[in-house]
């Protein structure tokens, strides 16, 4: 139970910010809209408020902004060819730019929640060569092997880039005053050379929208390293999830605390929007290719043509998303 209400509520709230975004702004820049629907397949609920129909459907696994004159032909002046390419292309992107915009205010709430990890050190782990080195709680980190220290994560990276078998020269300020320490690092079981310490966490407002910003673009690094690792031939169909994959993390995240689950509900969010963003035909990075190809000719590709490129890319990607839900359906043995 606690999996498939967590499931339905991050879903929700993906597709809900990522549709709203193209409402909001078609909308703005005048477009008419026909419906606004969360979900997929038969009507839960529908109201009509003006001239846009809101709909809930019973399947939480998408959603959609129906705008005149989109997929069909329409004289309506405010049809969706009639504005400008430019505020086309703004409608198109802004789904994946409120993805975005919820993974920072996620992630900002998960920082403030869990806090911030400082220069500060918390304890020193018994038995480790920070403990070894004299290392102890209070100290701040204020340069490894000369290079400037001003948070936790410069501290990691320093660690995890020195060369295992030679000592690190770590400078701390302990008492108001400068000490220099030479710490030989290890190696955990997972390759990392660490020194064995923990961080001070700190709780504040801007730290915590600080946060956001920076998981938000470790996470877009982590994409687009994702995306070349594919390119390289290292990442295939066995790397990837689709929906029961992906419902199996959320449960898993959701047993484990509020703030995890939250985590994954920004990761999942910048994922959404990361992968929409693609010049994939049917996705909506393919139809801002379609849109700045216009403003270059200065007129549209023919909708026929662009409608059959659409199409074709619709049809892999299902075929593509039953293939991996009928992997993961092997792999977590759903049934």
């Amino acid at each position: 139970m606690l999996t498939a209400v967590s499931a339905i509520f991050v879903f929700l709230m993906v597709i809900l910010v990522h549709e709203f975004g193209h409402f909001a702004v078609a909308k703005i820049v005048g477009i008419k809209v026909n419906e606004f629907s969360i979900g997929m397949g038969p009507k839960l609920f529908q109201k009509k408020k003006g001239e846009t129909e809101y709909t809930l459907r019973a399947l939480p696994i998408g959603g959609y902004v129906k705008m005149e004159g989109e997929d069909e032909v329409s004289d309506d002046p405010r049809g969706f060819n009639k504005v400008s390419a430019l505020s086309r292309i703004a409608v198109v992107a802004a789904g994946a730019i409120m993805n975005f915009i919820l993974a920072i205010v996620i992630l900002a709430i998960v920082s403030y929640g869990i806090g911030m990890p400082t220069n500060i050190v918390d304890k020193a782990l018994p038995g480790s060569p920070a403990e070894k080195s004299g290392l102890i709680s209070n100290d701040i980190i204020i340069s490894i092997n000369s290079i400037e220290i001003n948070n936790w994560e410069s501290i990691a990276n320093s660690i995890n880039n020195s060369d295992p078998n030679k000592e690190m020269e770590i400078q701390v300020k302990r008492d108001g005053q400068v000490k220099k320490l030479m710490v030989k690092p290890t190696v955990d079981e997972e390759g990392r050379t660490i020194i064995g310490i923990a961080p001070k966490y700190e709780k504040s407002i801007s730290l915590a929208i600080k946060g956001g910003f920076e998981k938000t673009l470790m996470f877009l690094g982590l994409m687009f390293d994702f995306v070349g690792m594919i390119f390289k031939g290292k990442v295939g169909i066995k790397h990837l999830s689709g929906p029961v994959g992906v419902i199996h993390e959320v449960g898993a995240a959701a047993k484990l605390g509020v703030y995890n689950l939250l985590y994954i509900l920004g990761f999942i969010s910048i994922n959404l929007g990361f992968f929409n963003l693609l010049p994939i035909p049917a996705l909506d990075g393919s139809r801002i290719v379609f849109l700045l190809i216009e403003l270059v000719r200065g007129k549209p590709i023919a909708p026929e043509k662009e409608g059959f490129i659409h199409f074709v890319g619709f049809v892999l990607l299902i075929s593509l998303m039953l293939l991996v839900t009928y992997r993961d359906i092997l792999k977590f043995n759903i049934f």
